[in-house]
């Protein structure tokens, strides 16, 4: 709901503050005063595309700020998401600044771009001016509205087609990716597989087996030196000559001797004693070894081959063998990804028909609630143009049903009508704009009043041509559209504008230097006045005072009679 519009520097408008109220709010003034400067200025603050020359002469930029009450239903996700911080009274303010080359707008401080209010706009304001019209127009929200007004058990049968359909387009998304890589598995598995069988065919069961193989294969290549260099050592430490252990022997007898004199020297002969010994064996495994080595030409033939299956695998998924080993595992596990892919391909084919005949069952329910409600609304509809003095006009709600589905179901809604009769029905968004418009727009508004979101609606000058009890019909629509939203309304017959909640009169000035515009919101003795002139021409008339006061009077007992019927 609009509050508070602020204007400053543009068109006609040096600097205007003006209140609105919740209902019906009038706005009169001869023709050319300067209403249309008022809604032009909110349009612009909603997004509607600016020109430098709406810039008031004289001045360097217009600056437009408006003050908004949201309601509970507004989708306060749009703001969070563009971190707006929203206070505890729910009130945004919106601003607009226009310079010669530039236009800045704002919300509650935080500049915004021409798109974000526009999205916004759809949630807050309807406008149907003699130029333009919105929202109702687009059939791009047509199933929206149609969906909004239909029965509790449409919306939860919607609700749970679209959870379907979402599934189903992930599903498909993720078959179609799976299934864009089943050649490139075909083609991995061969490869895995050929990795793992050369891997396991070596049966590498010790990851020391390489070096092992390698001192293995030294000592038989080495084997007669090794042969003469150990039993050398053998015969110097245990020889028949004089060897180091018969040396160690005649030590330690001389210091058993030399103990008996010096018992210090008992430990010396102990070590001596000691080493002696170890010699010994160390002797007796160098014979051993000598006498046991052997050259054998079949066994290093084997080791070679052996070193060199285990060289080509430690160069292909090395370095070393614990890394060939790493990587046998590694394989093995992709291997096994890939063979669970191709199960979640068959699972997702069936979850893909499940979902598609799911979806088409709901989107099939969807299109029968939805021409149900369509053929209702064209009736309900029908019967307000009636009343609105458009009895030629036919209006229809088509509901086609396609073969694609999208987020909406099988169906293309649009609004369709013929103006006149004999005319073929036509897309809404195609017929003429004007005070016709505006009626049909007033029809369909007091029909969808309580399924839509847009709180404020803006009508401008919808009694072009229009018979006084058309007048009062349109009146008592606004009357009881009020009760749901807040109206503002340019008008200039006197029964609309004895309707209002809050009447604002606007009147043009001039000096010698300048023109202004001047707004005044009227108390009853007023309004008295004002619409005494709107019906006769002459606000201090007798006989029109009395006729204003009968129109007060009587659109007062008519708010009562919709409050309570």
């Amino acid at each position: 709901m609009i509050r508070n519009l602020y204007i400053k520097n543009f068109a006609l408008i040096d600097e205007l503050e003006l209140s609105f109220d919740k209902g019906l709010n009038i706005l009169t003034g001869e023709t050319g005063s300067g209403k249309s400067i008022i809604i032009g200025a909110i349009d612009l603050a909603f997004g509607a595309r600016a020109f430098k020359d709406v810039i008031k002469t004289g001045a360097d930029k217009a600056y437009i700020e408006l003050s908004i009450k949201l309601q509970d239903s507004f989708p306060y996700e749009i703001l969070e998401s563009n971190e707006i911080e929203i206070p505890g009274e729910k009130e945004l303010v919106i601003s607009r600044e226009i310079t010669p080359n530039t236009t800045k707008l704002r919300i509650n401080g935080i500049p915004v771009t021409l798109a974000y209010i526009q999205r916004l706009r759809k949630y807050m304001l309807d406008i149907h001016t003699q130029h333009e019209s919105y929202n109702y127009i687009n059939p791009g929200i047509h199933t929206e509205l149609l969906d909004n007004y239909a029965q509790p058990g449409h919306r939860q049968v919607l609700n749970e087609y679209r959870k379907c359909f979402t599934g189903l387009k992930s599903a498909r998304k993720e078959l179609q990716s799976l299934q864009a890589g089943v050649q490139e598995n075909i083609q991995k598995i061969d490869f895995l597989k050929f990795q793992i069988e050369e891997i396991q065919n070596a049966q590498i069961e010790n990851i020391n087996e390489y070096d092992e193989l390698i001192n293995e294969r030294s000592v038989l290549l080495n084997a007669e030196e090794l042969k003469d260099l150990t039993y050398s050592a053998y015969s110097a430490l245990y020889g028949e000559d004089r060897s180091i252990t018969d040396v160690l022997c005649m030590i330690e007898h001389k210091l058993a001797k030399a103990a008996e004199f010096d018992e210090k020297l008992s430990e010396l002969r102990e070590i001596i004693s000691s080493s002696t010994i170890n010699l010994k064996e160390a002797a007796k495994d160098l014979r051993d070894y000598s006498e046991n080595l052997e050259t054998d030409a079949q066994k290093l033939q084997e080791i070679e081959e052996r070193i060199s299956i285990l060289d080509k695998l430690k160069k292909k998924y090395g370095p070393m063998l614990f890394d060939v080993l790493k990587n046998l595992e590694k394989f093995n596990l992709e291997l096994n990804e890939i063979n669970f892919s191709d199960e979640k391909i068959s699972d997702l084919i069936k979850q893909v028909k499940d979902l598609e005949e799911k979806t088409a069952c709901f989107a099939q329910e969807l299109s029968l609630s939805r021409k149900e409600t369509a053929e209702k609304l064209s009736g309900m509809i029908q019967k307000e143009l009636i009343k609105l003095e458009m009895p030629g006009c036919r209006f229809y709600v088509s509901v086609e049903t396609t073969e694609e589905l999208t987020s909406e179901g099988y169906d293309s809604v649009e609004f369709l009508i013929s103006p006149n009769l004999g005319e073929p029905l036509k897309p809404l968004c195609k017929i003429a704009s004007g005070g016709e418009i505006s009626r049909l727009m007033l029809a369909i508004k007091t029909i969808f009043a309580k399924s839509d979101r847009i709180n404020t609606v803006i009508f401008d000058e919808i009694d072009t041509g229009i018979s006084g009890k058309t007048s009062q019909t349109i009146a008592e629509a606004f009357a009881k559209l009020s009760l749901s939203h807040q109206i503002l309304c340019i008008t200039h017959q006197p029964i609309i504008a004895a309707m209002a909640d809050r009447h604002i009169h606007i009147q043009k000035t001039r000096d010698h230097t300048d023109t202004r515009i001047l707004t005044q919101i009227l108390d009853r003795q007023a309004r008295l006045k004002t619409i005494a002139g709107l019906a006769s021409g002459f606000a201090d008339d007798k006989d029109s005072i009395n006729f204003a006061r009968k129109l007060l009077n009587q659109a007062e007992n008519c708010k009562k009679e919709t409050i309570f019927s």
